[in-house]
């Protein structure tokens, strides 16, 4: 099982859009996928809603809800074959909440926009990440995700320098496209919608997907959405 963060203190840059596309890339590539989210916004659940049942099947936990009816172990239960867990968590986490995410995820993922508002304050999560998080020292990957990314700007060489000073790797740079529009209020990611109109955002996908799964490769014999049914408890507090 790969658990991955996707986070950022600011709002606005992306985070439910990157984090229902892996989903949906997973699921699509029969893994048996987990969606969480914390954020009481509801994004990631709003888009599950809209999924097809004849879509590749998406677990949806709605973690920050707090329910009354069962416990909390109950409500945060993981399929036990799950491959793939992505947890959607709302900007402005800092502190000991921020250390508790960490606590939990092998691999944590910042969406970033190419604007000097949102370098600004990523820079100053970014250092929370690595100083209150304590991120390498607890072994977890850290990498950053340009997101609506128009590459021929000053703007977004900035972003690159940024990065390159403190030597995290850019693992992708996704588009400033409408496909990301079309396929959210679809319950779809873009490697759901036909090819021929998404090609060139999907591209941009590869060397994200390669480096996520270099520590933990696809299985070759993925477990069929039937085994959802099975699930063990996720062992977290939430909000």
């Amino acid at each position: 099982m790969q658990r991955i963060l996707v986070l950022n203190s600011k709002g606005g840059c992306g985070k439910t859009t990157l984090a229902s596309n892996l989903a949906s890339y997973y699921a699509g590539k029969g893994c048996v996928t987990v969606l969480l989210d914390y954020d009481s916004q509801a994004s990631s659940m709003r888009w599950l809603s809209l999924r097809d049942a004849e879509r590749p099947a998406i677990h949806g936990i709605a973690a920050y809800q707090r329910r009354r009816d069962v416990t909390r172990a109950f409500q945060m239960r993981l399929p036990v074959e799950a491959e793939r867990v992505i947890m959607d968590v709302p900007a402005g986490v800092t502190g000991l909440a921020l250390v508790e995410y960490v606590q939990r995820v092998d691999t944590i993922l910042v969406p970033v926009l190419p604007s000097p508002i949102d370098i600004h304050a990523a820079a100053h999560f970014i250092q929370d990440l690595l100083l209150i998080g304590k991120i390498r020292s607890a072994g977890v990957r850290l990498a950053v995700v340009a997101n609506r990314v128009r590459e021929n700007t000053l703007i977004f060489k900035d972003l690159e320098r940024f990065l390159a000073t403190l030597k995290l790797p850019l693992v992708a740079t996704l588009r400033d496209s409408q496909n990301y529009i079309r396929a959210a209020e679809q319950g779809l990611g873009v490697h759901e919608l036909e090819k021929t109109r998404t090609a060139a955002d999907q591209e941009r996908w590869a060397p994200l997907v390669a480096w996520l799964d270099v520590v933990d490769p696809l299985p070759s014999n993925n477990a069929t959405s039937a085994q959802l049914a099975n699930v063990v408890p996720i062992g977290v507090s939430g909000q």
